[in-house]
């Protein structure tokens, strides 16, 4: 998260300005398996805290996202990646 125009990281209490695969695990999961980030400024309680409060005014969020690689079936049946 960086704050705008300067484009600095908004500095946060829980001072945490990413959240990677390793991070996963001590994460809290919804009741589905899935995760939900909360961006906004006020802190929405202690148990949903994921990055703790936002910039409070304009603000840029960089969000890399990937996704496993399928294998891939070929005319005779084997796979590759």
């Amino acid at each position: 998260m960086y704050d705008e125009p300067a484009s600095l990281l908004v500095a946060n209490p829980l001072n945490r300005y990413l959240i990677n695969s390793p991070m996963l695990p001590q994460l809290k999961r919804d009741a589905d398996g899935g995760l939900t980030l909360i961006v906004q400024n006020e802190s929405p309680g202690k148990d949903k805290e994921a990055t703790g409060p936002n910039a409070k005014g304009p603000f840029s969020m960089i969000m890399r996202l990937y996704w496993r690689k399928r294998k891939r079936r070929t005319a005779s049946g084997s796979n590759h990646r």
